[in-house]
């Protein structure tokens, strides 16, 4: 297996079928999209968003519980005003009316006024959470291994962070000031029936019963309606990055007529699931409302009979009446909560197992620093100590071998595709950890050092140079953020860069735009190489990096890589032997064992493989 990596740190494996836009792959891709994680990490999350803020947690409850407790006295004044109010009113006292008046007008405008301010700190809550979750899902997915993105494709990641979030925001800006409402006032107004009187409080009790066994049937049913919906939508996402990302292949194998079908099919599946949801919803509504209507009109009938024999207040069967409506009143409501609540579920445990992967390619406990480099010394010492490697889906790609690298050689590699250069520099640059054996850097272990500084100290330049959206001074700047224009001129002027970044229409402040697509293959491998140079690695390895050049861009690239690899140690992997020239050592590897190593002249000279490649590469050129 051979990948390759982008400038940006982006691995991209070869392309199977399953790879190519518009091919379908060899598995269902709505069986990819649900990580592992522990049990109850998705809970974990949650109390881990908000703990940082449960000081507003705890105003914003009693808040609502003010609040509710100023709108639930309302038919609680209506009984007094109808029981006590309107027997003194027949006796020319109109001060317990005025009094119920007073008091319900001060509970709604209190009521108001709370609500405000709780939706106001819910507000402020709900906000942090959310920038705290996207911000969590970014710095994860870019520690996270190649090996990881390897296998969980970038449409998934783009659906973590969006639609996904998109839920949660769904739940916390609407669904959950709902519910905590509905919760909190069923809980006062349980309360307030059992005060006016424990019959209708039992019997309102009681007619909960047959709610609870629908909400619970309900909830299991939604449950798994919602995490298939959340598994569609990413399909459908993954299906739209992946062709765009390659649309030049889509365009030039025709692939726009199988690659519609196919996003056809994967978006009405959602269509369907997202509709078998709604259906769920309506089936709970309808059914919810008839049982609360029942329930309502047999305890109404029920406290009349009461009112009539003289065991309750008139006043007490009003105010119970009012307060079971209430009661009942939240169902259509709850159902949409319900499915907020289930959609969101469904996407923070897919969040929660994103987020609980980790790197294979940890940080070390106790990072050790690499030795300090006299001035002017010619790099640092490579050593492939008995390594072994393979990648986790497949077999051995680099049998058990050893190599060195004295410091401030150049050795290029060479060899068919798939015969493992490839993946020997992604070792080298600690992309990936051997199976078996060390890598050491001057003696140390690259698992032993902190990675910004083995990031430092060991630079990869790939075929692809890739530049971020943003100006040509900040793409050279990324190895060294703080440089200044003057030092990042510099470099750009020892590559040979200066001429034609100076001739771009704001110069070194040209926004390259969306992969540097503004420049061409050539110059942003260029600039790619000032990034380098401004760097100033002790190692360099560059994977192919004139393969895909025109021959003006191929003899300018090399003779930047001649400045950048002077007095560095370096391992240049190369389609193109004209680029070996530049080696001090040549090695040619077959399935990942080394064949041949020596000096470019005496293998040319001699008749091995090499030998071989050299004058099959000299005769396409004749």
């Amino acid at each position: 297996m051979s990948t390759t990596v982008d400038a940006g740190g982006r691995q991209t494996p070869p392309p199977g079928p399953e790879d190519l836009p518009g091919l379908p792959g060899p598995t269902d891709p709505f069986d990819q999209d649900r990580l592992p994680a522990p049990a109850g990490a998705s809970r974990r999350l949650l109390g881990s968003l908000l703990l940082p803020h449960r000081a507003r947690v705890a105003l914003g409850a009693l808040l609502l519980l003010t609040q509710q407790a100023a709108v639930q006295a309302g038919p609680l004044l209506v009984a007094y005003a109808i029981d006590s109010g309107v027997p003194a009113l027949r006796e020319d006292d109109r001060g317990p009316l005025i009094a119920v008046a007073v008091a319900y007008f001060l509970c709604a405008a209190g009521g108001g006024l709370l609500q405000a301010a709780y939706v106001r700190v819910a507000a402020r809550i709900n906000q942090s959470i959310l920038l705290d979750l996207r911000g969590r899902i970014y710095r994860h997915a870019q520690a996270l291994s190649l090996d990881f993105h390897d296998r969980y494709t970038s449409g998934r990641l783009i659906s973590r962070s969006t639609s996904d979030v998109q839920s949660l925001r769904d739940l916390l800006e609407e669904g959950l000031q709902e519910m905590l409402l509905i919760l909190v006032s069923v809980g006062y107004i349980g309360l307030l029936l059992f005060y006016l009187d424990v019959g209708l409080g039992g019997a309102a009790l009681l007619s909960f019963v047959p709610l609870f066994l629908l909400v619970r049937g309900y909830r299991r049913r939604s449950a798994e309606r919602f995490s298939k919906r959340s598994t569609a939508i990413a399909a459908v996402i993954v299906k739209f990055a992946e062709t765009i990302n390659g649309i030049r292949p889509v365009k030039a194998f025709r692939r726009e007529e199988a690659n519609a079908a196919e996003f056809d099919r994967l978006n009405r599946r959602h269509e369907r699931l997202n509709g078998d949801t709604l259906l769920e919803m309506s089936r709970f509504v309808v059914t919810s409302r008839m049982t609360a209507a029942v329930a309502v009109a047999a305890i109404v009938l029920w406290g009349a009979q009461r009112v009539a024999s003289g065991d309750l207040e008139l006043g007490a069967l009003a105010a119970g009446a009012l307060y079971i409506r209430r009661l009942y009143d939240p169902l259509d409501r709850f159902a949409m909560i319900l499915n907020n609540y289930q959609s969101a579920v469904a996407s923070l445990e897919k969040i929660a197992g994103l987020l609980a992967q980790r790197p294979d390619v940890p940080e070390p406990a106790h990072p050790v620093r690499l030795p300090e480099r006299p001035a002017g010394a010619p790099g640092r010492e490579v050593l492939f100590e008995e390594v072994r490697f393979a990648y986790r889906t497949g077999g051995e790609v680099l049998p058990r071998f050893r190599l060195s690298l004295p410091a401030g050689q150049t050795c290029a590699l060479v060899g068919a595709t798939g015969a493992g250069k490839s993946t020997l520099a992604k070792l080298l640059a600690r992309f990936y950890d051997p199976t078996e054996g060390r890598v050491l850097l001057d003696g140390v272990d690259l698992r032993d050092l902190a990675l910004p500084e083995l990031r430092r100290g060991v630079v990869m330049v790939t075929q692809e140079a890739f530049l971020f959206s943003g100006t040509v001074a900040e793409n050279i700047a990324i190895g060294k953020p703080d440089a200044t224009p003057e030092e990042i001129e510099q470099a750009a002027k020892a590559i040979g860069a200066h001429d034609f970044i100076a001739a771009l229409p704001e110069g070194y402040d040209t926004d390259v735009r969306k992969r540097g697509g503004r420049i061409s293959a050539g110059q942003r491998q260029l600039v790619a190489f000032a990034r380098v140079l401004l760097a100033d690695p002790s190692v360099v390895i560059l994977d192919e990096a004139t393969s895909s050049l025109d021959v003006p861009g191929e003899r300018a690239v090399q003779e930047a890589m001649v400045t950048v690899l002077h007095g560095r140690t370096a391992m240049v992997i190369a389609h193109r032997l004209s680029t070996v020239e530049i080696a001090d050592r040549v090695l040619v590897m077959e399935a990942g064992r080394i064949v041949e190593d020596g000096p470019p002249a005496e293998l040319i000279a001699g008749t091995g493989r090499f030998s071989d490649l050299h004058r099959a590469w000299r005769e396409s050129l004749a």
